[in-house]
């Protein structure tokens, strides 16, 4: 290569320029005065060659495995002969996913479901079917049908028949049985006089919750009993003709005193020798001819000496109350007065005495309070004690 090639800084200039002698011709020109004055061209700068940059390979990515911990192993591919020649590589990826073959070219028009028209009928087990009453035989006419119905009804009837017929047996027994217990229990109460401590028929101290005038409360105590005797004195004549159907066979009285030691009360239990029936018609007649309110029908009292009804005679009676048994061959009776002795010219029975608006000396007393309220304790103590002596052992 010559010296002057190897001190020109820049390449020769293309052949498609203009030539430098052309144009330094024109510039040495004076150029004239109504010439166009020409635009001064710049020189055209001449760059030297970029030497081409060789293509190189790049990098392969990481593995799958630092990418996603979880992706598998990555193939390894095939060993292909190298090239000579360089070119872009693209780095090997995964597997592209198998694809899914077009669909046919043409297919047919999807067919509507009928079933979603609102014109379509509705289906039979849409909503529910209602169960039968009855499920049919099937292979049996209606005849063999009517048959099978009517042998049911005769069984039901034949069942019903049976239960009722128990249902009457066990009542009959029943009946029976029951009227076997009110029999023993009316004997039983019948010797009660002798079989049970005084103690127990007429306790020391009768409470009286709310048997007082206007609901309040009373208290008993015991002062004298009588012996067990007949029943001669013990009653007023009229009284003892009406008693004398029933007979006699024990009499038994006690006298007690409020808490104040105001009032005197004589209870009595008369043991009579009836039947259930005699007591049942002597209990009707004194309700029908209502002798139990009569002043000439009275019980006597217990005076006993020494107490607070030493004075209590016949004369102090103020309030009575008389009372026929029917399960028991009983008559209860108890009568009150003062316990100072003050007669009473005109008793008042104990219904009449405790009636709201009374206005009698023994009703504004309370005596007949005593008299009704001593008189139902000691028959609920009664009828407590002859209740465990008819109770069948279990």
């Amino acid at each position: 290569m010559s010296t002057e090639a190897r001190r020109a800084p820049f390449p020769p200039r293309p052949t498609d320029d203009p030539a430098p002698a052309e144009t330094e011709a024109q510039t040495e020109e004076e150029p004239s005065v109504f010439a166009p004055r020409r635009p001064l061209e710049r020189p055209r700068e001449t760059r030297p060659p970029v030497p081409e940059a060789p293509i190189t390979t790049p990098p392969p990515p990481p593995p799958a495995s630092a990418r996603f911990p979880d992706a598998p192993p990555p193939r390894t591919p095939a060993v292909t002969p190298t090239e000579t020649t360089a070119r872009l590589r693209v780095p090997a990826g995964p597997e592209p996913a198998a694809q899914v073959p077009p669909p046919p070219a043409w297919s047919p028009a999807p067919v509507p479901d009928p079933a979603l028209s609102w014109n379509a009928p509705w289906p039979v087990g849409a909503f529910g079917q209602p169960e039968p009453y009855e499920e049919p035989v099937r292979g049996l006419g209606p005849l063999a049908r009517l048959r099978s119905r009517t042998g049911v009804a005769a069984v039901c009837v034949v069942l019903g028949l049976g239960l009722i017929g128990g249902a009457l047996a066990g009542s009959w027994l029943t009946g029976e049985d029951g009227e076997r217990t009110a029999d023993s229990g009316f004997a039983a109460a019948g010797s009660l006089w002798h079989n049970v401590p005084v103690d127990q028929l007429f306790p020391p101290t009768v409470q009286g919750t709310g048997a007082g005038p206007g609901g309040a409360d009373r208290s008993w105590t015991r002062i004298a009993v009588a012996p067990d005797t007949g029943c001669a004195g013990a009653f007023d004549p009229l009284l003892a003709r009406a008693l004398a159907p029933v007979g006699c066979a024990r009499l038994l009285r006690a006298t007690y005193t409020d808490a104040t030691r105001t009032h005197v009360t004589t209870v009595g239990l008369l043991f009579t020798k009836a039947d259930p029936a005699a007591m049942a018609g002597l209990a009707a007649r004194f309700r029908n001819e209502r002798l139990d309110r009569r002043t000439d029908l009275l019980p006597l009292p217990y005076a006993a000496k020494g107490t607070p009804a030493a004075g209590f005679g016949a004369k102090q009676r103020a309030s009575w109350t008389v009372s026929v048994l029917t399960d028991a061959p009983i008559v209860a009776f108890a009568v009150s007065g003062w316990a100072d002795g003050r007669t009473v010219d005109t008793p008042e029975p104990a219904p009449d005495a405790v009636r709201s608006g009374a206005t009698s000396a023994p009703a504004q007393a309370g005596l007949g309070n005593e008299a009704q309220g001593l008189a139902d304790r000691i028959q609920r103590k009664l009828r407590q004690t002859v209740s465990p002596a008819t109770e069948k052992p279990s």
